[in-house]
């Protein structure tokens, strides 16, 4: 793909993905092997979450997979959400479990995540999964960052030598996604927090990729001229002055302020940085749509494994 108006279009590529992955199914199933499974376990009644639970179910029927939610009230207790868990595992008609985040207060979240099977963990998030993609070994990747790495292939974005930054050091992104780069040859700075003069470390990146929840900390000051920068925040502002200083000029924005009460931004400063680099993901339309494709492909491909076919 070819980068147009400075824009990497993630939701381009995930459309791309996923009329794959729905290929892939329908050639899976007219050869008479069981179609993929796919179960969301939604604790508790977030809104956001039963959007995302939705979305992700919505989308595992479009490509053809069995997608189902299991809905548990926010009050269950840690044993009985166990007990799902080891259901989920023994039904073999279930390739992936994804328990979704976050948990209500009180639930033990790292222990309930590796609980589940590693062989349907498509969130990657297990220990087994984590230790597999740093030793470079088969195994699931969660899957934004899988997303990411997919979308700089595709844009044939070169990694080999080059220098990344990561601003984020999350075990769901940052670290993975940092693993992903080394495994491509990239050499990875990982900052955060701590990490002294930040803005002067993002400007040695060829890659930089943005991944910290801070609406708007990636400025043009950060980015090298010419760098590709991914931005996978997710950010709600509500105030009309910040929309319109980080939008001067778009209407569309103000009107969803005015419609929803905010609007989404993520970590870049992106109507300033879009034209100091050579390409930078939007928010929303960037990241947030690889994410759910390349979970379905991680569904696919535990499917196949699970029938003893080759997962590629």
């Amino acid at each position: 793909m070819k980068i147009e108006d400075g824009i990497l279009d993630g939701k381009a590529v995930a459309a791309e993905i996923r009329a794959e992955v729905a290929d892939r199914v329908a050639e899976l199933t007219a050869a008479g092997h069981r179609r993929p499974g796919l179960a969301a376990v939604l604790i508790g009644d977030d809104p956001a979450s039963k959007v995302y639970v939705g979305t992700k179910t919505r989308a595992c029927e479009e490509v053809g997979i069995d997608g189902r939610a299991v809905i548990l009230p926010s009050d269950t207790p840690a044993a009985e959400v166990r007990e799902v868990i080891d259901r989920l595992n023994a039904d073999d008609a279930v390739d992936g479990i994804l328990i979704q985040l976050p948990l209500p207060e009180g639930l033990p979240e790292r222990e309930l995540l590796q609980r589940v099977d590693p062989a349907k963990d498509v969130d990657g998030f297990h220990p087994l999964n984590v230790g597999r993609l740093w030793l470079g070994e088969s195994g699931f990747v969660p899957a934004t960052p899988r997303g990411i790495l997919e979308l700089l292939r595709r844009y044939e974005v070169p990694l080999k030598g080059s220098r990344a930054v990561v601003v984020g050091r999350s075990t769901i992104v940052g670290k993975p996604v940092a693993a992903l780069l080394l495994a491509e040859h990239a050499t990875v700075t990982v900052c955060h927090s701590r990490t002294r003069d930040l803005a002067a470390v993002c400007a040695e990146a060829d890659v930089l990729v943005a991944a910290v929840g801070k609406a708007a900390l990636i400025g043009p000051d950060h980015v090298k001229p010419g760098a590709i920068v991914v931005d996978v925040g997710t950010n709600r502002i509500t105030e009309r002055a910040e929309v319109e200083r980080l939008f001067p000029g778009d209407a569309g924005r103000l009107e969803t302020l005015e419609r929803r009460g905010g609007t989404l931004v993520g970590d870049v400063d992106f109507t300033r940085v879009r034209g100091r680099a050579a390409g930078v993901t939007p928010v929303p339309g960037g990241v947030g749509p690889l994410t759910v494709a390349l979970l379905l492909a991680n569904t696919l491909e535990a499917a196949r494994r699970r029938q003893g076919l080759d997962a590629s």
